[in-house]
């Protein structure tokens, strides 16, 4: 362990000799990666593994084993929850780099969103982010849906994921198949997506995932409803409201070099967004200006 040590320096280790010492401490003081040697003096590694996973608290955590490659050979990694392992002796470069990788795909697994396994508010930050600072020119668009939330109140939470799982595969089938160097698909959350793709190409992709949704959303409906196209329904005052069938909202915004931080550009997109929503149709605005 304390090649390893050297190898991260940057990281703070906590290092222990005896698995049960080990264990006394990681569940008061949970890891960011845990890595277990096969020179631990009184347990075995692939119990002290199963110790730490069967608490639910810990599963998301990533596990790697230090072994020698006789030890490798005994152990089945497909009943086992780890997430990777390293051979002894530890070439230094590829233990780095393999750390890295090992924390980078924890990072992706955990900010993904649960329902659609689109990248979540971290990677959508740190994309924008990092386009910003490499000052390239590309569209942000922020998508959400128009009357989900009474949809969900009259047919349940089951059909209304049924409705986010088609809204994220429009956007990610339309967003391929236009393609851009640029391109990419997140879900900020609940009915709330952003798609980042070239500035050329902004607008056929709006054209295009309003087509699609429109045409596939009021099949969601009991055939009552898309007949008359809307929902009736009491609110908790005993009133009786209409709400038209879903529809879908996107406002675009254009980086062409003058945005300075991912703030800037949610602000602008969330402003513009309720331009986009006055329309009860699907919609979608652009921010045209251009400032240098």
């Amino acid at each position: 362990m304390t090649q390893l040590e050297h190898v991260y320096p940057q990281a703070c280790w906590n290092l222990f000799e005896r698995g049960s010492r080990a264990i006394e401490f990681l569940f008061n003081n949970p890891p960011g990666l845990l890595l277990v040697d096969d020179s631990l003096q009184d347990i075995e590694p692939v119990e002290l593994v199963g110790l730490f996973k069967s608490e639910n608290v810990y599963r998301q955590v990533p596990v790697a084993l230090i072994l020698t490659e006789e030890k490798a050979k005994e152990i089945d990694f497909s009943l086992l929850e780890v997430d990777d392992f390293f051979l002894k002796p530890l070439n230094p470069i590829m233990a780095q780099k393999r750390l890295d990788l090992i924390l980078s795909r924890a990072a992706r697994a955990l900010d993904a969103n649960p329902l659609t396994h689109l990248p979540g508010n971290t990677s959508i930050i740190q994309k924008i982010q990092s386009l910003i600072e490499q000052k390239k020119h590309f569209a942000l668009a922020y998508v959400d849906l128009d009357y989900f939330k009474s949809f969900n109140d009259k047919y349940g939470f089951s059909r209304g994921d049924e409705v986010l799982m088609m809204t994220a595969r429009v956007i990610v089938n339309t967003i391929r198949s236009i393609g851009g160097k640029n391109s990419f698909v997140g879900h900020v959350g609940g009915d709330d997506f952003v798609f980042i793709t070239d500035p050329d190409k902004v607008e056929q992709a709006c054209q295009m995932i309003i087509a699609s949704f429109d045409s596939i959303v009021p099949n969601f409906y009991d055939l009552e409803d898309r007949k008359r196209g809307k929902i009736i329904s009491i609110d908790r005052q005993g009133q009786v409201r209409e709400f038209p069938i879903m529809a879908i909202s996107i406002a675009v915004i254009f980086n062409y070099g003058q945005l300075k931080h991912y703030g800037e550009a949610s602000q602008m997109a969330m402003n513009l967004k309720k331009i986009a929503k006055k329309n009860p149709k699907s919609s979608y605005v652009l921010d045209r200006r251009k400032s240098t």
